[in-house]
């Protein structure tokens, strides 16, 4: 149930809310939800999607209450339904399962995770086996390592890079998650190279420019607020890493779906209140936010300067305007 903080105590509220940029949508997610949106529009209901298209709890509700149909299991859809896949990446056995069924399958993947799906197939096509760095049970992570049946392996952190058995040292490469933390994922690469000196990295980072940009930009703006709020779901990995920023910028900071679940408490003794989002929240969340931390007593609103995105990613064939062409970018 939704409520409305109540004002603070004209001596402990806020006086100015820090506003970062760029923050909330990114072009792959922009790109997932307007895919889910045209088929329904081209197709009408039900449309099936596997996992949360992305992960924001306002956007899979809005999509569902439209029509699109969750699953986790390719079972749960009828033979020959339509299907659309996460923009987190699937691993090859999803593909192959749709394929059985029969499935007219239209793929939101991110094109920056198909990137590394790519890099992955590749090297292994080179002999080399691969050392992924990301978060285990993340749904991009085994959409990733799902590429190979064998020869790539997972790494979290520091720790275990030194506990990790391969083969071949000699012919070893490496790929990332693109929703890390870039500080973390260099401290990992670091420790990686003193391991095996041989190593092969990505020609450029594979952490994604939205997530890069969007982490700057608290970096930025945590040295200018006394508490962050990150508006995003605890299932996004992108909104966890923005909240780890701001606190290791030595800010406290929270991660919130919306409005309803701010804390008065959070805002207790601090004048300058910062606000992102991660690439999955809408900016109406944090339009919402703002109006809420307003009513608390904040009068001022500040935007930071930062990173300008103008990327946007072509859609499938056969959701553009014109069927028979693909859109461009």
């Amino acid at each position: 149930m939704s409520h409305t903080p109540k004002p603070l105590p004209t001596e402990i509220s806020p006086s100015e809310i820090v506003l970062a940029e760029p923050r909330g949508f990114c072009a792959g997610v922009d790109r997932a939800i307007e895919i889910v949106e045209r088929a329904l529009t081209r197709f009408g209901a039900p449309v099936y999607v596997r996992h949360e298209i992305v992960h924001n709890d306002h956007v899979v509700a809005d999509l569902r209450a439209k029509g699109a149909v969750f699953v986790e299991d390719l079972n749960e859809v009828p033979v020959g339904s339509r299907l659309i896949m996460s923009a987190h990446g699937v691993a090859r056995t999803v593909r192959a399962h749709a394929s059985e069924r029969s499935l007219e399958v239209f793929d939101a993947t991110c094109p920056l995770v198909t990137k590394v799906h790519v890099e992955v197939r590749k090297l292994a096509a080179e002999g080399y086996e691969i050392v992924m760095i990301g978060h285990q049970g993340h749904p991009e992570v085994e959409g990733t390592m799902g590429q190979l049946d064998a020869g790539i392996y997972l790494v979290e952190d520091e720790q275990q890079v030194a506990k990790i058995s391969v083969r071949r040292p000699d012919r070893l490469a490496y790929v990332s998650q693109t929703t890390l933390s870039t500080d973390d994922t260099a401290a990992i690469v670091q420790a990686l190279k003193q391991r095996f000196p041989s190593i092969r990295g990505p020609k450029f980072s594979d952490i994604c420019y939205a997530t890069q940009n969007r982490q700057d930009a608290v970096k930025l703006m945590s040295r200018q607020v006394d508490v962050v709020l990150v508006v995003g779901s605890r299932t996004s990995s992108n909104s966890n890493r923005l909240r780890e920023v701001a606190e290791r910028y030595g800010v406290p900071a929270y991660l919130l779906d919306g409005a309803e679940d701010l804390q008065s408490q959070w805002l207790a003794g601090k004048s300058r209140v910062g606000i992102t989002a991660g690439a999955s929240a809408p900016e109406a969340l944090v339009q919402g936010l703002v109006a809420a931390v307003k009513e608390m007593g904040a009068s001022a609103v500040r935007r930071l300067p930062g990173a300008q995105e103008h990327i946007r990613f072509p859609l499938p064939r056969g959701l553009g305007n014109d069927p028979t062409k693909q859109e461009t970018a």
